[in-house]
């Protein structure tokens, strides 16, 4: 890597068109369902007034989430991933249509708010693995890391940007607004699939001319100590200190509850990614991907750890933006090693545990975090979880040589995507 390149690699922008459509959809419907994330919470509030109710929305999220997303791994080692993502991201537009009607209706019901939100996660779910196999089929090798960072860099910039503008929609305008900004969103992403070329499967075909799922998807991950040495890494990294539920206790306990500083933690993980996501050609071209994703997972749990220790309030914005950064880089290379570890005929449904993972063991590692810190403390269990997580790291890496020793493959240009024109005739053809 030359020393000169330290910031944000922008070629994948400039060399893939099809790239650039993904992502700027992506990056619209991210917004989107950022800005969608806070209306339904505060619609929610404003409806129960009970946590228990706003509770609720993580299960009307995440169970879908994890259903879905393993049966959409299955159906993108089977069909045509671009007809999968467009269609399910109709999906998503139908709930979020559907969340604006509801409001404008002036609904009462919670039942049928969380039945939508559940619509729209399943619907995302469904599509989310074959959604993750785009940049590997539409970018050279040596681009696909920067191309995850792009992705990255624009998820960390709508937490940043979009709880703060639902604020002023929902001011202004209510919590239709709030949805009809987001179905709009949805509908950008929509086109820019469209633009996509036809992304088949690579695999076997049946006596009739179907595709069919090669056999083994889901144990592949095992087979390949890398692909279950980098998601061990990163279950242990999430499961075992993941800190968001003991946001509210710590400001409580160290800071006066003052609800200005509660932002500040989760504005300082933000800035911290984003800041890794910028500078993130630093990191993208060095060939050891394993080595990197392992050190980075490591410096979350130490950062985790010191933001548990007592000290002034810069101290602990400055852990979390540190452990903000280490995510990133953690997350960009995982998905990178896994996207090129994995044959094309299994990266559905191995992007699906990837998702399932990503999905589940943040909620678990909150659920952790607050159990242990109700029976200890909060400082106990964010020093104690960020310590057993670096632990478990360097236990996955002592035990895993061929994780360890992962290089990234040498550069492999990919084959000229076919014309717009033949891409939109051939949405939903098998």
């Amino acid at each position: 890597m030359k020393g000169r390149i330290r910031f944000l690699d922008l070629r994948p922008l400039r060399s893939s068109r099809p790239f650039r459509d993904l992502w700027i959809g992506s990056s619209a419907s991210q917004l989107g369902w950022q800005i969608a994330t806070v209306a339904v919470l505060a619609q929610v509030w404003d409806l129960t007034g009970s946590p228990v109710a706003t509770g609720a929305i993580g299960l009307a999220t995440g169970l879908p989430m994890v259903v879905f997303g393993l049966l959409g791994g299955t159906l993108a080692d089977t069909v045509d991933r671009r007809a999968v993502v467009w269609i399910t991201t109709v999906g998503q537009l139908l709930a979020a249509a559907g969340l604006c009607a509801q409001a404008l209706a002036d609904n009462r019901n919670v039942l049928l708010l969380l039945a939508l939100v559940a619509f729209g996660a399943a619907s995302g779910a469904l599509g989310a693995p074959a959604r993750r196999t785009f940049p590997v089929r539409l970018l050279p090798t040596d681009q696909v890391a920067a191309g995850l960072a792009l992705n990255n860099v624009s998820f960390q910039a709508a937490m940043l940007t979009g709880p703060a503008l639902a604020g002023l929609i929902i001011a202004r305008w209510d919590f239709a607004a709030a949805y009809a900004v987001q179905a709009v969103a949805i509908g950008v992403s929509m086109l820019t699939v469209l633009r996509l070329p036809v992304i088949k499967p690579e695999g076997a075909l049946t006596a009739d001319g179907r595709r069919r799922a090669e056999r083994g998807g889901w144990l592949i991950v095992l087979r390949r100590p890398a692909l279950w040495g980098v998601m061990a890494t990163d279950l242990s990294a999430t499961l075992l200190a993941m800190p968001i539920a003991l946001f509210p206790l710590v400001n409580e306990i160290r800071f006066d509850g003052d609800p200005q500083t509660l932002g500040l933690f989760l504005s300082a993980v933000a800035v911290g990614g984003i800041s890794a996501g910028l500078l993130s050609a630093t990191v993208t071209r060095w060939p050891r991907a394993g080595v990197v994703q392992l050190t980075a997972a490591g410096v979350w749990g130490l950062a985790l750890a010191g933001f548990g220790l007592p000290g002034p309030l810069w101290l602990a914005l400055g852990c979390l933006a540190v452990a903000g950064a280490a995510d990133t880089v953690s997350v960009i290379t995982r998905s990178t090693l896994i996207q090129l570890e994995t044959p094309d005929a299994y990266r559905g449904r191995v992007s699906s545990v990837e998702h399932v993972i990503g999905v589940a063991g943040p909620e678990l590692g909150n659920f952790r975090g607050g159990l242990l810190a109700s029976a200890t403390s909060a400082t106990f269990s964010l020093v104690a979880g960020g310590l057993s997580a670096t632990l478990a790291i360097a236990a996955v890496a002592a035990t895993n040589r061929t994780l360890r020793a992962y290089r990234t493959p040498p550069a492999v240009a990919q084959p000229p995507a076919p014309a717009v024109t033949d891409a939109v005739k051939a949405v939903g053809q098998p």
